[in-house]
């Protein structure tokens, strides 16, 4: 049995494919804002490799999260295009992406905003959310204390022009916010602590965080010239976005059918930062998300008016929700189980489509997704259901890689997430694929 490659650190090598974690010397830029279960940078690199991408190529994530794909891209030299339909992560890729911004004058804007906010942290009125913005939060997200010390930094903030380097100051904040001042957890759903922050010191370690981005600037300054955008969008309605026929290869991991609801991920820092301001902007951002999740399915969702009626999505739908009705399971949510994964491969082939035009013939896609258990514990093998899909708008399925196992939340089981590496060749036509 061959032995799996190390590292001087311990564990699996940083390369290793089955390492999830973030390593050392792919920090910089990477850390300034990340998702727990974001995958690591050395997996783009890998299929940046395989895919023989290079400085006249362009990737695109159209599912691009807080831009791992955006940000390797541009280290390495190559251009990148990003789609996010969630405004805060949108936020954090944008804004990893703009090296431009001078160290020093970045930390001279940190101390003239650390000047404003210490001269008001004290005096009255103590701030909080509205109860509008509390209603849309999770409960106990944070303490009263670190939460008047980060809004009184979020004012002396916006008390500044806009400007990248502002953009900058604001992801510090959300990032210390989120894992410094706040009560949640992440595990990979996200929690409340046992043992609750009462208080912080918010200030300094803001000024800390924004220290280590400055010093990261300079190290990628070489590559701050490297085109890369990040557009809020809806991943399904990509033809106003993209240039025909201007994309090389895509990277890319877009949700996956469960009843993990995204949007508490960020909830704390939208809030914080003005992306959400209330139920209505909650609701509107959800509607353009891929439907993974029963908290993001409405009355009018018609993207499984896509699927064939007799597909094995279909099968796998009403296997569901023939379990339901065996189980006599009545609530709202598991009535809409069954709904999730017709609306969910649905929305794929949608996206799926509408990308076409905007591949160049030859283009590699790699798809990073998993398997999925949440409903009823029903398997669902999005990988292959996924590879079926591509497989019915033209796409050329070139293999099924396995990722990595994690295990599931409830029921401890493990579950296999996957690449589905796919091929377009400028023409629809079908071929074989295999795991």
């Amino acid at each position: 049995m061959t032995s799996l490659p190390t590292d001087p650190e311990g564990g699996l090598a940083p390369d290793d494919l089955r390492n999830n974690k973030l390593h050392h010397r792919d920090r910089a830029i990477h850390d300034w804002y990340r998702f727990v279960l974001s995958y690591p940078p050395h997996l783009v690199r890998h299929y940046m490799q395989r895919f023989d991408l290079g400085p006249e190529s362009v990737i695109l994530d159209p599912f691009c999260g807080t831009g791992t794909t955006l940000v390797e891209a541009k280290k390495v030299g190559i251009a990148s295009v990003g789609i996010e339909a969630v405004p805060m992560a949108h936020f954090a890729s944008r804004t990893k992406t703009h090296w431009s911004i001078q160290p020093d004058a970045l930390r001279m804007l940190c101390d003239r905003v650390l000047n404003r906010a210490n001269a008001r942290v004290d005096r009255p009125p103590f701030l909080r959310f509205s109860p509008e913005q509390t209603a849309i939060v999770l409960k106990n997200s944070i303490a009263p204390a670190p939460l008047h010390k980060c809004l009184v930094l979020a004012e002396a903030i916006a008390a500044e022009s806009p400007s990248p380097a502002r953009d900058i100051l604001e992801l510090a904040l959300a990032y210390v916010a989120v894992n410094d001042a706040s009560n949640l957890k992440f595990g990979p759903e996200v929690g409340i602590r046992r043992n609750k922050r009462e208080d912080v010191v918010v200030f300094k370690t803001w000024a800390a965080k924004v220290a280590q981005m400055a010093d990261d600037l300079a190290i990628v300054a070489p590559h701050s010239a490297i085109p890369s955008c990040c557009h809020c969008a809806d991943a399904r309605a990509l033809t106003d976005l993209l240039e025909p026929q201007s994309i090389d290869a895509i990277i890319t991991s877009p949700p996956y059918p469960n009843e993990k609801d995204y949007t508490r991920t960020t909830r704390l820092e939208s809030v914080l930062l003005g992306f959400l301001k209330n139920k209505d902007d909650l609701r509107t951002f959800k509607q353009r998300l891929i439907r993974s999740n029963t908290r993001n399915v409405y009355k009018v969702d018609d993207d499984d008016r896509l699927l064939a009626e007799h597909s094995a999505i279909a099968n796998i739908a009403a296997e569901i929700e023939a379990k339901r009705i065996a189980l006599q399971k009545t609530s709202g949510f598991e009535r809409l189980y069954h709904r999730v994964i017709t609306l969910y491969f649905g929305g794929m082939k949608r996206h799926l489509t509408d990308l076409r035009p905007a591949l160049k013939p030859g283009a590699k896609l790699a798809y990073v997704v998993g398997d999925q258990a949440s409903f009823f514990q029903v398997m669902v093998r999005t990988g292959t259901l996924l590879a079926d899909i591509a497989e019915e708008v033209g796409y050329e399925v070139r293999e099924i890689v396995p990722f990595r196992r994690r295990v599931a939340t409830l029921t401890g089981a493990q579950l296999q997430e996957q690449v589905v590496v796919l091929e377009w060749s400028g023409s629809p036509r079908k071929t074989q694929h295999f795991v």
